[in-house]
């Protein structure tokens, strides 16, 4: 399956369930039906979809299967020849406060959740991993955000870059996802959407599609 093209980019998809105050989590609906979107519209050359996760709003709790979708793109890594083109992560959050689309640069070291996630937890001023040091440490992303916000602007999408993630379930897991892109030398990124009311959710899809292919372009 096109092995004769250059090195394909594998891109990695999750999104969250619904959570405290939203019970319709517009990156639950952007994730699951991603995969065929694309499809129907024609894969970007250079990219390959790999797995679209759909994760429990939780921190501690959801850990386990964070840390076992991550760990399969890795896996799926080593099974292909030594000239993939390499693996990126893309998570989905919402921001229900949110006008834009966010490309978030970085992730601190810190849990501080305003409500309780899906499962309880309800940290304050906790050390995501405590062996990073303080809550005030942070994680970038290796991927060059501003040209990535660039590109989407370009095509019209209501698009900006941010260097604060907050410090609930989003903030938690692309922390996480960070310091397992940095171990295992994969790339990883968070992006926050807005509700559905706000912008809608054809628009939503196409923004996500053409995510893809811009990450696809950098290759």
């Amino acid at each position: 399956m096109g092995s004769e093209a250059p090195p394909a980019v594998t891109i990695h998809v999750t999104g969250f369930k619904k959570f405290h105050g939203v019970p319709e989590n517009p990156t639950e609906t952007i994730v699951s039906n991603l995969k065929e979107y694309v499809k129907k519209k024609g894969l970007p050359k250079g990219l390959t979809i790999g797995s679209c996760n759909i994760l429990e709003t939780a921190g501690q709790g959801a850990l386990h299967t964070l840390y076992k979708t991550l760990q399969s793109s890795i896996s799926d890594k080593d099974s292909e020849s030594s000239n993939s083109g390499g693996v990126i992560w893309i998570h989905f959050g919402v921001n229900s406060g949110a006008t834009k689309f966010a490309i978030e640069h970085q992730a601190v070291n810190e849990a501080t959740f305003r409500c309780p996630d899906e499962m309880g937890w309800k940290p304050q001023k906790v050390p995501i991993i405590p062996a990073d040091g303080g809550i005030s440490h942070k994680r970038e992303t290796s991927l060059p955000v501003e040209e990535i916000a660039k590109a989407l602007a370009s095509k019209g999408y209501e698009v900006m870059t941010s260097d604060d993630a907050g410090r609930f379930v989003c903030n938690y897991i692309y922390y996480h996802s960070l310091r397992f892109s940095e171990q295992n030398k994969t790339k990883s990124l968070f992006v926050h959407v807005p509700l559905f009311l706000t912008i809608d959710e054809e628009t939503q899809m196409k923004f996500a599609a053409s995510l893809l292919e811009v990450l696809a372009s950098l290759n």
